[in-house]
């Protein structure tokens, strides 16, 4: 596939992800003795929740989906953020859609699960090229452990004297800057 293609692909789900969760954060925000209303409804197990509050998870949950929506909207830190909101999801299925006799539940159930599954191909994959971490990759991005291993092969083979065809099979391989390596000695066979 393209890497336009894959670049916009990734920014359209990211987009249609966030819209989800920063839209449930402002809804729970607009009407917030409401969204409290609905989770003491439900009663939380308390051996879950460790006698926290329902104040406090409501503001728990809203913080989750305003600020992992928003990371995941920029794409910073997106990995973390949909690792963080696929757990938010799991914990939100089984915390409040376990009622399966009703349709509406188990659709919500199902619908929890799936969003959660999306975040972990998010995940798994980053948030693509147009993101804020594609910005900030090159400077954390470390050495490819075969390119190294094919680097230390070929220049194994070459002999120290002939500095240019060092030069060379360093600069093929992404390497120039880094001095400090120094081949093993010419192998005999």
């Amino acid at each position: 596939m393209r890497p336009r293609v894959t670049a916009a692909a990734a920014l359209a789900g990211r987009l249609l992800l966030a819209a989800l969760f920063l839209h449930e954060a402002f809804s729970k925000l607009a009407a917030y003795s409401a969204a409290l209303a609905y989770m003491q409804a439900f009663g939380l197990p308390v051996p879950v929740v460790y006698h926290v509050p329902t104040v406090i998870l409501s503001l728990l949950a809203i913080a989750f989906e305003l600020g992992g929506g928003l990371l995941i909207l920029c794409g910073y830190h997106t990995r973390a953020a949909a690792l963080l909101l696929a757990g938010f999801c799991v914990a939100t299925a089984v915390l409040f859609h376990t009622k399966f006799g009703d349709r509406n539940q188990l659709l919500h159930f199902e619908k929890d699960f799936a969003i959660a599954g999306g975040l972990l191909v998010l995940f798994a994959h980053g948030g693509g090229a147009w993101a804020l971490d594609a910005l900030r990759m090159p400077r954390i991005r470390r050495k490819e452990p075969q390119a190294r291993a094919a680097r230390v092969l070929l220049m194994s083979l070459v002999p120290m004297s002939d500095s240019r065809r060092l030069r060379a099979i360093s600069r093929k391989f992404g390497h120039a800057a880094d001095r400090t390596f120094r081949p093993p000695a010419r192998l005999i066979f």
